[in-house]
């Protein structure tokens, strides 16, 4: 599972909701994926989430990664320190990865999901008209082989 982007685009800048954080990346993602778990709808207040998983030796934040929140065991998520935008979800049975959601980023157009994960949890309202994959769970092993 691949990413679809721009081949030429690796370059990808964003910013939070007031703008007070800024994201910046100089690698394409190494998977886009469509999340229906509760956890992520939680975080992003939305029906489903869509997150860009990069290395995280290529991401940077300008002035920082904000404030940093594990409510749950293994996943640490940030926010704008400014405004509470969501910024960033690592988990630990994904290292090295950051998941960022498309919709702050400046290209997020050139950032279309590869799968989805978590369908199980999917609202019963919810209908994505795609021929993605669906994994009922985490898709962590196909997540994985994507970030190699």
């Amino acid at each position: 599972m691949t990413a679809t982007t721009d081949s030429t685009t690796t370059v990808f800048t964003g910013r939070c909701y007031c703008g007070a954080t800024t994201v910046r990346t100089t690698q394409a993602p190494q998977t886009i994926a469509y999340c229906h778990c509760i956890d992520c709808r939680r975080w992003t207040s939305a029906p489903v989430a869509a997150f860009a998983a990069f290395d995280e030796k290529v991401v940077t934040f300008a002035p920082n990664e904000g404030r940093h929140i594990t409510a749950n065991p293994g996943v640490t998520r940030t926010f704008c320190a400014t405004c509470g935008s969501p910024l960033t979800g690592r988990y630990d049975y994904l290292p090295g990865q950051v998941y960022i959601g498309v919709s702050i980023f400046d290209q997020s157009s050139d950032l279309e999901p590869k799968i989805h994960t978590h369908e199980s949890e999917r609202l019963s309202w919810l209908h994505i008209d795609d021929d993605l994959e669906r994994i009922s769970s985490s898709g962590r092993s196909k997540i994985n082989e994507a970030s190699k």
